[in-house]
């Protein structure tokens, strides 16, 4: 009877271990099963923060690219706006040249009228020269006879201002040069 109730006794303490024992296993399955799932959990979590980390930074590159974009085309309306103002100004300034000098004014209808007022006016100063050069030389004959005999009378000072004031200006010397130039066009 003893002997009997001693392996009763060690069947139920070895069957209360295994249930230990299991409920153990179980416990730490269950433990691994969590802590996996945390770890997937924390996993996922991660990729989630850097894939809008990624974001974030691809929209702030993508802002400095357009900003810069930006820059670059005000950068260029910019230097187009002065470009424009300096041909603005170039044409302007040489309109009023032309306005000022031999040519007359440059508008596209008065262009050919100057060209046509050039051609007349040279053959009207070629067919002059002849009548001017005579008047001219006789004038400066008269001019040379006359001085001769009015310097004899005047001081020397007062006969070089005279000289000086009788002698080609540098201005007139141009306006004679130029107007050969029209003439020989």
């Amino acid at each position: 009877l003893r002997t009997e109730e001693r392996q009763r006794l060690a069947r139920e303490r070895r069957e209360e271990r295994e249930k230990q024992h299991a409920a153990k296993e179980t416990q730490i399955l269950e433990k691994e099963r969590k802590a996996k799932l945390q770890y997937e959990k924390q996993l996922e979590e991660r990729q989630r923060k850097l894939k809008e980390q990624k974001q974030k930074e691809e929209q702030r590159r993508a802002a400095v690219e357009e900003k810069r974009k930006q820059k670059i085309e005000e950068e260029k309306e910019r230097y187009e706006a002065v470009m424009n103002r300096t041909l603005e100004r170039n044409q302007r300034l040489e309109t009023r040249q032309k306005r000022w000098s031999w040519g007359g004014s440059v508008t596209p209808d008065s262009e050919s009228k100057t060209a046509s007022k050039r051609s007349t006016s040279t053959a009207n100063l070629k067919q002059a020269e002849p009548a001017m050069n005579k008047r001219l030389s006789s004038s400066a004959a008269l001019l040379n006879a006359s001085d001769r005999t009015r310097r004899s009378q005047l001081s020397p000072l007062d006969s070089s201002v005279i000289s000086r004031l009788l002698a080609p200006t540098q201005a007139s010397l141009a306006r004679s040069k130029s107007a050969a130039a029209l003439s020989a066009d």
